[in-house]
């Protein structure tokens, strides 16, 4: 009878243990299903998405906080939006290809660390944006004074040494415009003959022909 007892008791102790742990296990695989659904499961590091607003860090479309030495990516719809990108280009602007003619600025953007990570392969490469602000001004139009590009109908004025630096064609600058750039071509010959100045413009027509104001 002792024996008997013994056993019975071993075997209901048995039992008892197997239950608890199928409820452990039960519970512990209903909270990752729970957490899952609500959005806040972990999620592998090479899964993130550092930049929050799209695949690629100031991707064309995207817009970006004020500042153009320490910037943030913003949604186009936040008051903090400042500019939006117009276009998007790996490596730097001395080798890379040239922004639209109507760019007001542009950010350049330092390789970084995975903390603003793109694709998770842990850096941001290094890259340039081409900028248009929300709102005027825009100096990039023609004429504007400013932007990375000289194109036709900008004004510029003489700063020394042959070289020639643009300012806004309306006079409201700090320099008075001297001249007026008023059309581009291949070669010199093919400027107009009241032509009194040429202007390196860059890309396929290189050459700005600009006339005396």
């Amino acid at each position: 009878m002792r024996d008997r007892w013994s056993t019975g008791v071993v075997c209901a102790l048995a039992v008892l243990l197997a239950v608890l742990l199928t409820g452990c296990t039960q519970s512990a695989a209903g909270g990752e299903n729970d957490k899952g659904a609500a959005g806040t499961a972990s999620v592998p590091p090479s899964a993130t998405r550092a930049s929050g607003f799209g695949a690629v860090f100031l991707a064309v479309d995207e817009c970006s906080s004020f500042g153009k030495s320490s910037f943030t990516e913003v949604p186009c719809t936040s008051e903090r939006a400042a500019a939006r990108v117009v276009a998007r280009h790996d490596g730097t602007t001395t080798g890379g290809p040239p922004c639209p003619a109507t760019t007001d600025f542009v950010l350049h953007i330092s390789e970084q660390s995975q903390v603003s990570d793109e694709d998770g392969d842990g850096a941001v490469p290094q890259g340039y944006a081409c900028m248009r602000n929300l709102q005027p001004p825009h100096p990039g139009d023609p004429g504007g004074g400013g932007g990375p590009r000289t194109i036709v109908g900008d004004c510029v004025y003489g700063s020394g040494s042959g070289q020639v630096r643009e300012t806004a064609c309306d006079g409201k600058g700090e320099r008075k415009p001297q001249y007026k750039v008023v059309k581009a071509v291949a070669t010199r010959s093919r400027c107009p003959l009241s032509t009194a100045l040429y202007v390196q413009l860059g890309g396929p027509q290189p050459v700005g022909c600009a006339r005396p104001l």
